[in-house]
């Protein structure tokens, strides 16, 4: 089905849950993104024992009005969508499904030996977070520039797994089992925990020379922890200005406003093209 197809009903939902530029299509992106967060907040609520004992009650019924009407939002979503199927199989229709199927699998295994099953998928619920990413244009620019840059985050990456990996086995061979480093994937654990700048204390050398390659090791971490921040850093940067680059306005036609401007900064005029109609 073509956007050609779309009946006036059907258009006019599709301008409203999946258009962002129109009135009506902000409110609704800022009632779902409330929504999402009592929601969540309501799934974080139940796992604390205390609150679960005295309130269980009102946030079963919370959940379930939400289920219902996040369940309605998918109908709806697979109703005025002009490539259905393609809306299903995407990232957010997956997620919008995923996130409400935990409460209906509940009723479905009822068994006392699936309860704990039961518990896991509930949790599941706490996916309605991602809906959050698709509301939110900065957020959106984020995961853009995350994508730009996985290879070479990537690359950093297999670098400090190879860094980790020489550590690890020189601190097997040097410590050994006796100061706790009882295998190499073990060293490798405190390896990447003393990169990382974490630095539990679960195991420590006890060797001068263990001591000098963890000092090393230390020292190498302050090294590349900036690096894939920079990496980052520098996709960010070339993204937010493609976004400036592609805002024109429609009365002077020049380019280089910023994704939040309201008016043009050269004509004062509106950059809202809802606004000129």
């Amino acid at each position: 089905m073509s956007a050609h197809h779309l009946s006036p009903l059907q258009h006019k939902l599709n301008e409203i849950i999946f258009g962002t530029d129109t009135p009506a299509g902000k409110r609704f992106d800022v009632c779902l993104i409330v929504a999402i967060s009592i929601s969540v907040s309501a799934v974080v609520l139940e796992s604390v024992g205390a609150i679960a004992a005295q309130q269980g009650e009102l946030l079963d019924w919370i959940e379930w009005m939400f289920t219902l009407l996040f369940s309605a939002e998918y109908l709806v979503r697979i109703y005025c969508s002009p490539l259905r199927w393609r809306y299903i199989r995407s990232f957010y229709g997956l997620v919008d499904l995923v996130s409400i199927l935990p409460s209906y699998l509940a009723l479905v295994i009822a068994n006392a030996n699936y309860l704990m099953i039961i518990r896991l998928l509930r949790v599941l619920r706490i996916f309605r977070v991602l809906k959050l990413i698709r509301y939110l244009s900065e957020m959106n620019i984020l995961m853009r520039s995350m994508f730009l840059a996985r290879r070479k985050i990537l690359i950093f990456f297999a670098t400090v797994l190879v860094l980790s990996t020489m550590f690890g086995s020189f601190m097997f061979v040097v410590e050994g089992p006796e100061n706790g480093f009882t295998s190499i994937p073990k060293s490798i654990y405190w390896t990447i925990v003393t990169i990382t700048t974490v630095g539990y204390g679960d195991i420590t050398p006890q060797t001068v020379l263990g001591q000098i390659i963890a000092s090393a090791a230390m020292l190498t971490g302050y090294s590349i922890i900036a690096v894939p921040t920079g990496i980052l850093t520098a996709e960010l940067a070339a993204e937010m200005q493609r976004e400036r680059s592609q805002r024109v306005c429609q009365h002077c036609s020049r380019l280089g406003h910023e994704t939040d401007s309201t008016y043009c900064k050269f004509c004062g005029h509106s950059l809202d093209s809802e606004s000129e109609k």
